[in-house]
């Protein structure tokens, strides 16, 4: 009977450590499940609010500076101009996405427009993949849908006037110094300035802001601090005309042209074809041919065109180091992603430290 027993304990013992080994196994499935579940509902909101709220974006270039640096880390809204709900099936969080799939879209409601001067995140307009899968770029909009600007001598016009200075913009300057005196790399840096380099033994070039070609045009050794000007012949030799479609080449000059918007009944010659190409082939889709000085759009013999969107001027805060609207023409309003918001970090790479005064900045104040 003890033998007998004892085989029943065993018996009872086995199946109560397979009970519980079934429990261990059934709370680490329902441990994993919400584990699974969490990440999927976390993946899912972070999907949501990248697409129609917020994103986030980070300087790589110098085009902005000093009004944003090279390592800041931005907060895009995209909710201040509407969000665009999905124009391509793509892998999330990736750049890969299905060649040849284009989604109908539209752009959603936002709380606000574009404004002159706004710091606006947009895709690059004259990349040949979907808009959506363009390359992200930042620029100031410095023109408006109709506004007339013009550039003379480095100076940008908006409708007549000069347009707004903001203390982060930035161009070249030609410094003299007295004779057998040389201008210091390390004072000019003190000042937030950059040196690019000797034009003679007297005279250099300096990347800065107004504000520090004011300050340096106090120091003793500095005989006279000017504006660096192209001069009107520069490349006259390829083309002296403002071209989107072979390149502006020289960005300190550009006689008055008016920003397309929505509505505009634009008077096609051969002469401004290359100005409006873009918007009508690339970007509002339509087969162009020419015969002559004969427009043909669509099968229809035509020297007239409107246009169907609005288009923005962008300009980089960085005049001189900026590829920007002056090079690849305007940016139509089916790319722009949002405006920028906030820094929320910013990586000094020289000197492999975090930038700490920049950290939670407001763009724009």
């Amino acid at each position: 009977m003890a033998d007998q027993l004892s085989k029943e304990e065993r018996e009872e013992r086995r199946k109560r450590r397979k009970r519980d080994k079934g429990k261990q196994n059934e709370q680490a499935k329902s441990w994993l499940r919400e584990w699974m579940d969490a990440l999927l509902f976390a993946a899912i909101a972070a999907l949501i609010i990248r697409t129609f709220l917020f994103e986030a974006y980070r300087i790589p270039t110098p085009s902005m500076e000093e009004s944003l640096l090279t390592g800041d880390f931005l907060i895009v809204s995209k909710i201040n101009y509407g969000p665009r709900t999905p124009m391509i099936l793509a892998v999330p969080f990736t750049n890969i996405y299905l060649p040849g799939v284009v989604m109908p879209w539209t752009r959603l409601p936002g709380f606000d427009e574009i404004e002159r001067n706004d710091i606006v995140v947009f895709n690059y307009p004259i990349d040949l993949t979907p808009i959506a899968a363009k390359t992200n770029y930042i620029k100031r909009a410095v023109g408006m849908p109709s506004d007339t600007l013009s550039i003379d001598d480095t100076q940008l016009f908006v409708n007549g006037d000069k347009a707004q200075h903001f203390a982060g913009i930035q161009q070249t300057y030609s410094v003299t110094v007295r004779e057998r005196v040389r201008l210091s790399s390390a004072k000019v840096n003190s000042i937030g300035a950059t040196l690019l380099g000797s034009q003679g033994n007297s005279s250099y070039q300096v990347n800065m802001t107004k504000e520090e070609a004011a300050t340096m045009r106090n120091w003793p050794e500095v005989n006279s601090v000017e504006t660096f000007v192209l001069p009107n012949d520069f490349n006259e030799y390829r083309r002296r005309d403002f071209s989107f479609s072979s390149g502006f080449m020289n960005h300190h000059h550009m006689p008055p042209i008016v920003v397309p918007f929505e509505g505009q009944t634009v008077r096609l010659t051969p002469e401004n074809y290359h100005i409006y190409e873009n918007i009508i082939t690339r970007y509002e889709g339509n087969n162009v041919k020419r015969n002559g000085s004969q427009f043909i759009i669509n099968g229809e013999e035509t020297n007239k065109y409107t246009i169907n969107q609005d288009y923005y001027f962008m300009m980089g805060d960085n005049r001189d180091n900026s590829e920007d609207s002056r090079f690849w023409g305007f940016v139509p309003q089916s790319h722009i992603v949002g405006e920028a918001g906030i820094i929320y970090f910013s990586w000094d790479k020289e000197r492999w430290l975090p930038r700490f005064s920049r950290l939670f900045n407001i763009i724009g104040d």
